[in-house]
């Protein structure tokens, strides 16, 4: 976990336990079992879907793949202990992989994006070839420890189906193996990462608009395609002070939106596509009021996020009584808090990296061909087009 985001939680947690108007009561319930079963077909009533798929399973959440126009659905139930079953949940994207293996398809992901727009081709096959992979093999899915993938349901007790991979617990053997983004292997992984809560009033119109915008280009979202899709996932409401508030009128329950795409290891490279993902980023965010994740994001995320929390001042007030010192701040907390500077910056390429909404051509990359200009659907949104 990021160390900003472990000092904002420290932050929240002193807060809460510190405010005389909150008692806390920490509880256990018995271990369970779960039932899940991932089912996959058209995205065509997602918008639909999205509003009430998460509460017709208590697990439950969609991997969106847009480039393609499918949606894979997570059913994903309680049972008891005594159901028959012993699964477990090993995701294949975050098991230990062979270096060769990261190594090359680092190097095949940044091929497709030197070659330009005759790229986007060569993402969509090698994202739909993955998809087919996983799929075939339940996405990690296992009816026993070190058993193969035989079918649906998988049945296994909670803390062996909540588990997402064995990579970080994966032996030592000199970096032969590796999680994907580990930074020891030369050329691994290397991603942005976009993520956002909308109350579920909002959640389809915002599925439908991503959509149009696909639709002038399909190939241009395959990429995320490569990192697992869009991931849709079910968070209830809160009342803690920096948690996720309802707007009057709305839903009190939300939707958090995740998205990963590729990054360069050059701040002043421009991306394949990166017009679309910074307009779907500015359509969350600005046009739809996403609450920003407080570690997911890049930095133009955060521009006025602290006036999204009725709680802010509160938070700040107690939090400055207790910790006057700043024990648990830090100067990322401070920012993205608005306690201190602004989280964006006014400097040439400052888009690329999300350092700023772009405002004229000198934060894209001019020199690429890549320059400021009014998104597809959502006009208001400005972003780096290759022209």
């Amino acid at each position: 976990m990021d160390v900003g985001v472990i000092s904002l939680f420290l932050q929240g947690l002193i807060t809460n336990l510190y405010d005389d108007a909150l008692q806390v009561t920490l509880a256990l319930q018995p271990l369970f079992k779960r039932s899940t079963t991932f089912t996959e077909r058209d995205d065509d009533d997602l918008a639909e879907q999205v509003t009430k798929f998460g509460y017709q399973h208590e697990f439950a959440d969609i991997a969106w793949y847009p480039g393609h126009g499918r949606a894979v659905y997570r059913m994903d139930d309680r049972l008891p202990m005594n159901a028959s079953g012993d699964g477990v949940l090993d995701f294949i994207g975050f098991r230990p992989t062979s270096a060769t293996v990261i190594k090359a398809n680092r190097l095949v992901e940044e091929a497709s994006e030197r070659v330009g727009n005759g790229g986007s081709g060569g993402k969509c096959l090698t994202a739909r070839v993955t998809h087919a992979a996983l799929s075939v093999a339940g996405y990690g899915l296992a009816r026993r420890s070190g058993g193969l993938f035989t079918g649906y349901p998988v049945v296994g007790r909670q803390d062996q189906m909540q588990a997402s991979g064995g990579c970080l617990t994966g032996k030592e053997d000199a970096l032969q193996t590796a999680c994907a983004w580990d930074p020891r292997v030369s050329d691994s992984s290397f991603f942005h990462q976009t993520t956002f809560s909308l109350p579920l009033s909002r959640a389809g119109a915002f599925v439908q608009e991503v959509q149009r915008l696909r639709d002038l280009n399909p190939k241009a979202l395959c990429g995320l395609e490569l990192y697992d899709g869009i991931l849709i996932r079910y968070v209830k409401s809160s009342t803690a002070h920096l948690g996720k508030p309802a707007a009057a009128g709305e839903s009190a329950d939300m939707v958090d939106f995740d998205m990963t795409y590729y990054r360069s290891r050059d701040p002043r490279r421009a991306r394949l596509h990166e017009d679309f993902l910074e307009e779907i980023e500015q359509m969350g965010l600005f046009k739809y009021g996403g609450l920003p994740h407080w570690g997911k994001n890049r930095n133009l995320a955060f521009a006025g996020a602290a006036g999204k929390y009725p709680g802010m001042r509160r938070f700040l007030r107690v939090k400055s009584a207790y910790d006057p010192d700043g024990l648990f701040s830090s100067g990322w907390s401070d920012m993205m808090l608005g306690v201190t500077t602004a989280p964006t910056k006014d400097a040439p390429g400052c888009a690329l990296e999300g350092m700023c909404v772009c405002s004229r051509d000198a934060h894209c990359a001019p020199e690429q061909g890549y320059l400021c200009r009014p998104g597809k659907v959502y006009k208001d949104a400005r972003v780096c087009t290759k022209v």
